[in-house]
């Protein structure tokens, strides 16, 4: 008995008609997504790999629960102070550095702000970089921004020409070619 048959007349239906002929059997239902089911398993796979992967390369996977202490902090020795308030940290002392320059933006609505203020601090030793005015002319507080911890000593001693004002840390003036920015607000009185 042969184990092959040659073509004939019902071999060349078309497959959508679903025709069970002598030589072939019924398509299995549902075999199609298997294909989908494993692309879905592998790319899920890939994605967690990538994630896993980028942690690691970033230094941020920690496998701690959160609010669970690490046993490397739950063997640190007790801070010398009875409480548990950190030990205050020394400001720096406020200083005129000429070689610090100084942007002065007027953030009010009055005219002549930043000359005027600029003039003062030029007068005080430091090197003036650019007088302009701020985006904004709603600003209620003078402030000296500093965008490196080395230049608080700085800051601080054109705040202190600056009766009132602020000293902050940011990165807002950065890009600024200035060390130091004062942005002047409602709250600064020009000397008589």
């Amino acid at each position: 008995m042969p184990n092959s048959y040659a073509k004939d007349r019902f071999d060349h239906f078309p497959h959508f008609l679903e025709r069970v002929g002598a030589h072939r059997a019924p398509g299995k239902k549902g075999r199609g997504w298997v294909a989908v089911w494993w692309s879905l398993g592998a790319t899920v796979l890939l994605v967690g790999i990538g994630v896993v992967g980028l942690a690691v390369l970033n230094n941020n996977l920690n496998f701690g629960l959160p609010g669970t202490a690490t046993t490397a902090d739950s063997t640190a020795e007790p801070s010398a102070t009875p409480s548990d308030t950190p030990a205050p940290v020394p400001t720096p002392a406020a200083t005129v550095d000429p070689d610090s320059t100084v942007t002065v933006l007027n953030g009010t609505a009055g005219e002549g702000i930043a000359r005027s203020v600029g003039d003062l601090l030029e007068a005080e030793g430091w090197t003036i970089e650019e007088l302009d005015n701020a985006s904004t002319e709603d600003v209620q507080t003078t402030t000296v921004y500093y965008a490196d911890a080395a230049l608080e000593g700085a800051a601080r001693g054109v705040a202190e020409s600056l009766p009132g004002s602020e000293v902050l840390l940011s990165s807002d003036f950065a890009d600024s070619a200035a060390d130091l920015t004062v942005v002047v607000g409602a709250d600064y009185e020009p000397a008589e």
